[in-house]
């Protein structure tokens, strides 16, 4: 009796669930009607592509995913497709290159090389269809042209676990398609987290990517959650005020978003920068302006010299306008590369040959806004209940919200001058291992070398109370700077700044930059003492030291009036003594990575 019980408040939630795809708890949806929907193919047409059928309502599982990507590879002499990796599960990873010079399209100066990539955050699977749309069109449309003088990439689903782990009922916020996969891997790893530590093994292999083909132009699709507004198609990059490729950026803002935002338009989409609301309640008080750290693809592409586009597609549009709005962006990205790749080409050259002394690790927002119109949504605010608080209700209705303040991520927060070089010891496989993925150059030390450098040593630090993406990070720490000379033996590794990835080695060994190895937590063994004292050796030994240095009497006793745990606590006493010891650990505290300045 108990079990059927249970059967059929069970199948009860179910009812209501599935009865509920209508997603009328949702914000009131504005009609739209765009030139894009004529990209849609006739239900007769040979090539629809799965979604197609469903009127872009449905998104096919991973396996006729690939399914249809291999019956159009075979196809057409334009495509080809290459597995570059597996996923944390064992499903193969793949991408599809299509090019008119398809030997050639491994880092080709003559032909700009874009990498669009969906599905990396499996439930935002936007980009998947509209590349299979796009690549249909290549193959056996009027779509060919594009491949005049560019080359495309084309990863359709990077977390392939994720995009497995479907269901009706993933993401509340989301309009469509009806079924969606999940945020993270099976491992529960944030891929758009994982850049710079690079734990997943789908990150692993996309890196290998990145480094095999040197793409020029880097597209990573999305869809975005938070507040609502009229537009469909947002995105964004480090904007050249704020940018590690400042060349890149200002092509990225002059000749890029001018482009796509034209071309978006015409097709009657609304393209829109990718922002936040300063005030969940109160979208009036304004908006923020992002610089990503190199967690993210975004600013790792600029860390990198790879120009990087962050795509978030609004998720209270229907998947139906989300998918055609991407379509128009990615084709006009390879409209522009081949009219202005190789300037980019030029751009991103510069980028990698440049060698600023000094570097911005991290920014923050600026106190004095910029002013822009936006084209935003009315909002109420309502009394909750439940919650006891109150909360936004949006209404649907189209306001512009003119002058709205926008404060950028523009000043500089972290800035650091560029050392000549970083140094590992040989026992840090694991992050010699992790620079090694990311393409970063490096020598490793055949016979001794003597070298003047920096220890730098924690003065205090904190861990996070709870774990992130799979690391339990340090914030909040602070540390002194010592001018050693020390000769290195061989094994050591050199990683010198003086190269094309050299900003991307500061980032990431650079202990106080946002994401680095030290700030996920890579060192543990730094903050571990393994050899303690007794008190029977240590009190003769203090003794002693008080009668040949009667000054550290006068310091202890100071230190006994300023520190009360000092004062209450009887080890903490013998351990100030110790720790001025030749017997105290003295690579307690000490950052393993030595600096030459």
């Amino acid at each position: 009796m108990k079990m059927h019980l249970i059967s059929v408040l069970t199948c009860s939630l179910c009812l209501t669930l599935n009865a509920a795809q209508t997603e009328d708890w949702l914000p009131p949806l504005p009609a739209w009607q765009g030139s894009s929907e004529a990209l849609i193919k006739a239900k007769t047409h040979p090539w629809i592509s799965p979604a197609e059928l469903s009127g872009l309502t449905e998104s096919p599982d991973y396996n006729s995913t690939i399914s249809y990507l291999r019956r159009l590879v075979d196809s057409s002499d334009l495509l080809e497709m290459e597995q570059f990796g597996s996923s944390a599960q064992g499903r193969p990873l793949y991408l599809v290159k299509a090019s008119a010079a398809l030997h050639k399209i491994a880092q080709n100066p003559q032909r700009p090389l874009l990498l669009v990539q969906a599905g990396i955050h499996s439930g935002e699977i936007d980009g998947k269809d509209a590349g299979l749309m796009l690549l249909r069109d290549i193959a056996h449309g009027d779509k060919a042209r594009l491949l005049a003088n560019a080359d495309l990439l084309f990863i359709p689903v990077f977390s392939a676990d994720g995009h497995e782990r479907r269901s009706a009922t993933n993401r509340m916020n989301q309009r469509g398609p009806l079924m969606q996969g999940w945020r993270a891997t099976a491992q529960n790893l944030n891929l758009n987290r994982d850049y710079s530590k690079a734990d997943a093994p789908e990150m692993q292999a996309l890196l290998g990517v990145l480094n095999k083909y040197q793409p020029d132009l880097y597209i990573d699709v999305h869809v975005t959650d938070g507040e609502d507004y009229q537009y469909d198609i947002t995105y964004g990059f480090n904007e050249p005020f704020a940018a590690v490729s400042p060349n890149a950026a200002s092509w990225l803002a002059k000749l890029y978003r001018p482009a796509v935002n034209r071309a978006l338009e015409q097709a009657g989409h609304i393209p829109g920068p990718l922002v936040f609301g300063v005030d969940s309640k109160d979208f009036s008080k304004g908006i923020s302006g992002w610089t990503a750290s190199p967690r993210y693809s975004n600013g790792y592409g600029d860390v990198r010299h790879l120009p990087t586009v962050l795509v978030e597609n609004h998720s209270l549009k229907p998947y139906r306008q989300r998918v055609l709005g991407t379509y128009v962006l990615l084709e006009q990205s390879l409209k522009l590369l081949n009219e202005q790749g190789k300037a980019l080409i030029l751009a991103r050259q510069a980028d990698m040959q440049a060698r600023p002394k000094r570097m911005v690790l991290s920014y923050k927002a600026s106190e004095q806004p910029e002013f822009t119109d936006f084209k935003g949504m009315a909002f109420q605010l309502k009394a909750s209940d439940i919650s006891g608080d109150s909360y936004v209700y949006w209404t649907g209705e189209p306001k512009l919200y003119e002058k709205l303040p926008v404060y950028w991520d523009k000043v500089a927060d972290k800035e650091i001058a560029v050392p000549t070089a970083y140094w590992l010891p040989p026992e840090q496989h694991t992050v010699i291992g992790r620079l090694k993925l990311h393409g970063i150059e490096m020598t490793t030390l055949d016979k001794p070398v003597k070298v003047s450098l920096q220890q730098l040593s924690v003065a205090s630090h904190r861990f996070a109370e709870k774990p992130f993406e799979g690391h339990f990070m340090l914030q909040d720490a602070r540390f002194t700077k010592q001018s050693i000379s020390r000769t290195l033996t061989p094994g050591w590794v050199k990683v010198s700044t003086d190269q094309a990835l050299g900003r991307l080695a500061v980032a990431l060994l650079e202990p106080t930059a946002p994401d680095s190895f030290f700030s996920w937590g890579f060192f543990p063994g730094m903050f571990e003492r393994t050899e303690y004292f007794e008190p029977y050796a240590i009190e003769p030994l203090i003794q002693r030291m008080v009668a040949q240095q009667p000054e550290l009497k006068v310091q202890f006793e100071q230190a006994l009036a300023q520190d009360e745990k000092l004062r209450n606590n009887a080890r903490e006493r013998y351990n100030w003594f110790y720790q001025k010891m030749p017997y105290y650990d003295q690579a307690y505290l000490k950052y393993p990575v030595l600096i030459e300045p």
